[in-house]
């Protein structure tokens, strides 16, 4: 690790133009940072909080983490279920999964419960790589999940209280010395991660994702918003998320630059880590550029202007776009995209083309995105309908939902992959996004899964029926609602509902409104029409917890 003193040292002049070993048609990341280490070991890849690491160091350090998984029995084809915070582990143990070929499982570090035993048991991994923050909620879950077998943690946590029927050991006891290099390579064809993403007729599904599906995205971000190997990025997303891996890592190593990763988003310290890494690009969610944008003005903030010529992620506001563009100098924000975990990034444009007003680009030449109704029959320009895409190269989508071929095959119906969103095209062929065909939920980044959030209420006794859906929020995402009918005779506050219901949801999927009604709308074979409660949004009778003086922090 370089000293945060000599961050500057390392002179990207002269270094050529990356085109000669940047991203071919198909890739691996571990290819991608073999090239990035031959050419310049001693540059920086990545920065956390002004600890710095280089190429060479980082390729050491994952070669020897991914000796001392594979002494630990991890191979070819297996998963491992990692739950950690944004530091340099959290790198350095997904590229040593790549590198023995296994299967990285990053999964999201607010999850508890149920929510939390399902993926670590549908993954079926042997091994668990965690915080010690983390280690009691995986213990006492992981009876529901036979196949762990160890489990490794960050700090020196003492082991939960209880019997357990796993090791519990530090994850310092086995980083490895061995540096030697892996000579048997991942194939960009084959499956890479799992990445879970919200159900709504059933638990979330683990989405497969080939190693070229993976660079192939952070090709895509190239096109919308170029970089060079000048740039740094910040980024506050989170690593178990594709868009911190794929945007903030894997696309910085293909232009042989610097990311700067910081714990978590906060708007009081997002300048001053501007300032301090020399950011130039910063890879956000619209939300945080809203609020950002919103925030009063600061000395740092003021010392950054100009410094930020590109700000990537999504949905911004035309506003939000113009605050950043003439306060802060950004010349480009947003990405003018639209995607999904399955599909990839599918409309877009290259960085700087002119994009009309409230659109998302035009279809990009990997996929054939089309429009079609109920029959899948296409339908003309300005008609909105269901979203159906299909790749025209190989492996740029996902593989298939993990262990449910079944799911894989009713989305996959007429050799197209059926989104269920809608959406529509104009004549000069650029996109909208209208609105969510599937009843799901997304909010703080995050995709919520209505059928864990609705089994996760109806076990509190007093529930007899539920409905969890979204209400369109100012902010550009969803606001989660709990519409609840309670048993005969029974009595409950919506204070005290939220207040249960902290223990038993992730914070990022708690509900911001609630409200009790004698019943719920229903079609005549029972399903609840949870358009209808959308559409609703905030009634009368509605809780709203933004006005309350209830705090939540996050957790």
């Amino acid at each position: 690790m370089l000293d945060a003193a000599v961050r500057n040292e390392n002179s990207l002049n002269g270094m050529g133009s990356p085109d000669t070993w940047s991203l071919g048609e198909r890739d691996t990341v571990i290819a991608a940072l073999d090239r990035a280490v031959a050419r310049f070991p001693d540059r920086v890849l990545l920065d956390f909080a002004g600890n710095l690491y280089t190429y060479a160091e980082v390729d050491r350090l994952s070669n020897c983490m991914a000796h001392a998984l594979q002494d630990l029995g991890l191979r070819q084809g297996q998963t491992l279920v990692s739950m950690l915070d944004n530091n340099i582990d959290a790198v350095v143990v997904w590229l040593a999964v790549n590198k023995l070929r296994a299967v990285s499982v990053p999964i999201n570090t607010a999850l508890r419960g149920e929510f939390l035993r399902h993926q670590i048991a549908d993954a079926d991994a042997a091994l668990v790589i965690c915080e010690g923050d983390y280690l009691e909620r995986i213990a006492a879950v992981v009876p529901g999940a036979p196949a762990v077998k160890q489990i490794l943690h960050r700090s020196g946590a003492a082991a939960p209280a209880g019997e357990l029927s796993v090791a519990v050991v530090p994850l310092d006891a086995h980083r490895g010395s061995d540096a030697s290099p892996f000579d048997d390579k991942p194939d960009p064809a084959e499956l890479a991660c799992l990445v879970y993403t919200s159900g709504t007729t059933g638990p979330s599904k683990g989405c497969m994702l080939s190693y070229n599906f993976m660079c192939n995205l952070a090709r895509l971000q190239l096109r919308a918003g170029p970089a060079t190997e000048k740039d740094v990025t910040i980024t506050p997303l989170p690593l178990f998320h594709m868009n911190a891996l794929c945007v903030g890592i894997i696309s910085n190593i293909l232009v042989g630059a610097r990311v700067c990763v910081v714990p978590r988003f906060s708007v009081s310290n997002f300048w001053p880590e501007v300032e301090r890494s020399g950011a130039t690009i910063a890879s956000i969610l619209g939300s945080m550029g809203g609020l950002l944008a919103q925030a009063p003005d600061s000395e740092a903030a003021r010392r950054c202007i100009g410094q930020i010529h590109t700000v990537r992620g999504n949905p911004f506001t035309e506003e939000t776009k113009k605050i950043w563009r003439e306060r802060f100098g950004a010349r480009q924000v947003g990405g003018n995209g639209y995607g999904l975990t399955e599909a990839c990034v599918v409309t877009s444009l290259p960085g700087g083309e002119y994009a009309a007003p409230g659109s998302s680009g035009k279809r990009i030449p990997d996929f054939d995105v089309r429009i079609v109704d109920e029959l899948d029959r296409e339908l003309p320009a300005n008609t909105a309908g269901e979203i159906v895409v299909r790749p025209l190269r190989p492996d740029i989508m996902f593989m298939g939902y993990w262990r449910r071929p079944e799911d894989t095959v009713k989305l996959l119906r007429n050799l197209w992959f059926h989104t269920g969103d809608i959406g529509k095209f104009d004549e000069q062929g650029f996109f909208y996004f209208v609105d969510r065909k599937k009843d799901y939920l997304r909010r703080r980044g995050e995709n919520i899964s209505s059928f864990e959030m609705e089994a996760a209420f109806a076990a509190h006794p007093a529930i007899a029926e539920v409905a969890v859906h979204a209400v369109p929020s100012s902010k550009g995402e969803d606001d989660v609602k709990v519409t609840a009918v309670l048993h005969a005779g029974a009595t409950l506050a919506h204070a005290d509902l939220f207040r249960w219901s902290t223990d038993a949801v992730p914070y990022y999927a708690l509900p911001r409104y609630i409200e009790f009604r004698d019943s719920l709308p229903k079609n005549p074979q029972g399903r609840v029409l949870k358009y209808l409660l959308r559409d609703e949004g905030k009634t009368a009778a509605t809780w709203d917890l933004e006005e309350t003086d209830i705090k939540v922090a996050k957790r």
